[in-house]
């Protein structure tokens, strides 16, 4: 009866489980959920279903605000709260203490997902030399104006998915044997100009310190006394498109803004001693291929060259750049990042983004499976996508997910001029903080 009652009145029915009360008045009624009965009753009118009205006392007098809440659930719903009519809905905090542990979220992904096979590994690096040999014999055999646009798109997208697959070496999630990472990654990043040592220490920086203000090494978000400290070249390099998506040959040799150090050099802060031979090694490496470069350079002639190299590697410079930043970066809501305590790796692996890149997603290996490969970036790419999905209950609200992209992923276009717009600096205070915009450009978003 009571629940028809509120039923009848607009409120939501208890739910269908829990007791009847006794019929008769009651002298001291009971706290059903968050509703506390008190004070005198009040009489209500209740229409029945024959037109009739009749008055009841039932309903007591109560404090605002006026709350009813079911007192049991379902497993996994979620409470109702009525205030004042208007839904309540708690907030989440991204920046809050996740109720997961890593363990559990190694416990979700299935055994098979850890599995390294290095055949197959070597089948996609089978597959992308055989596609990017292929591009440039056709466009040079038809060395049209009409094509070549088409092959420096394309032939960029595939430099590109080289350096994820050297990317996987510098992990170890290629093959369980390191000298085969390390030929691989040091042919296929040679290739493209990326020391391959040099940046795999860096990156390797890079997933221990993810999410750290001062430590992380990767797109860090600058501190606000740094920040104000930088000449209008710099910010307008750093924070204005199409700049920052060409700052990566750049960082090789100077790393960020307020730190110091080159890929190249066996002596930088980057590298401990008994690191030096492999940095020695991959700059030599790197050396041989610019000098091979050249060498071609003098044989096809340096606008051959220019249009079969130099512009794709451009295009695979401004891929890893965009991608790179978009999975830090540009969510719609504010990320924390963490100094001190507040840190953790779990902590600054959350706060990283998956994006949808639609047919990029298997040309360039399922890179925007981003949260999983953070975490544990022992996984091979290929089974990053279903880790993902073992993992997204463990998550909850922590996983993002990403907007669904068309063939073509030009709505992440958007997200990146508008994080390059209002996110510059943290303040140099606070355990978690957010980003926030330079006031001469606008209200600046408040710390947390």
């Amino acid at each position: 009866m009571a629940t028809w009652v509120l039923s009848e009145c607009g409120f939501k029915p208890l739910a269908p489980f829990f007791p009847q009360p006794r019929t008769g008045f009651i002298s001291n009624p009971p706290k059903i959920g968050s509703l506390h009965v008190n004070a005198k009753p009040i009489g209500l009118n209740l229409c029945s279903s024959n037109g009739f009205s009749r008055t009841r006392l039932l309903v007591p007098k109560v404090s605002a605000p006026f709350k009813i809440v079911a007192p049991l659930e379902e497993e996994g719903e979620k409470d109702e709260i009525f205030n004042g009519g208007v839904d309540e809905v708690e907030e989440f905090d991204p920046g809050a203490v996740p109720p997961f542990k890593l363990s559990d979220i190694r416990a979700a992904i299935p055994k098979h997902c850890w599995v390294k096979d290095p055949w197959k590994s070597m089948s996609y690096v089978v597959r992308d030399v055989a596609v990017v040999l292929g591009l440039a014999v056709a466009a040079a055999y038809v060395n049209n104006w009409l094509v070549w646009p088409l092959y420096w798109v394309a032939q960029g997208t595939m430099f590109w998915a080289l350096f994820v697959l050297g990317h996987d070496c510098g992990h170890g999630s290629f093959s369980n044997n390191p000298k085969l990472n390390s030929v691989v990654g040091h042919i296929l990043h040679s290739s493209i100009l990326v020391p391959y040592h040099g940046w795999r220490i860096s990156h390797r920086t890079h997933h221990q310190n993810h999410g750290h203000v001062e430590n992380d090494e990767s797109w860090h978000p600058l501190p606000e006394k740094l920040y104000k400290s930088l000449d209008i070249v710099t910010r307008l390099l750093r924070f204005t498109v199409p700049f920052p998506m060409l700052a990566y040959p750049f960082y090789l040799w100077g790393r960020s803004p307020g730190k110091t150090g080159s890929h190249f050099d066996p002596n930088s802060s980057l590298f401990v001693p008994n690191e030096r031979k492999d940095v020695i090694t991959s700059t030599i490496c790197w050396t041989t291929m610019a000098a091979l470069l050249v060498g071609m350079s003098f044989v096809l002639g340096p606008i051959q060259m220019l249009k079969l190299y130099g512009v794709p590697y451009w295009g695979f410079v401004m891929w890893l750049d965009f991608v790179t930043y978009l999975h830090h970066h540009g969510h719609e809501e504010k990320l924390p990042w963490y100094r001190g305590k507040e840190w953790s790796y779990l902590r600054g692996g959350l706060t990283t983004i998956d994006r949808d890149y639609g047919w990029i997603n298997n040309i360039h290996h399922d890179i925007g499976t981003h949260v999983i490969h953070h975490l544990f970036p022992q996984i091979p790419h290929y089974h990053l996508v279903e880790a993902t999905m073992a993992a997204k209950p463990v998550l909850g609200k922590y996983y993002r997910e990403p907007k669904k992209s068309s063939p073509l992923p030009v709505h992440l276009i958007e997200d990146l001029t508008k994080s390059l717009k209002q996110d510059h600096y943290v303040s140099d205070t606070g355990d978690v903080v957010y980003y926030q915009r330079d006031p001469r450009l606008g209200n600046s978003t408040k710390n947390s």
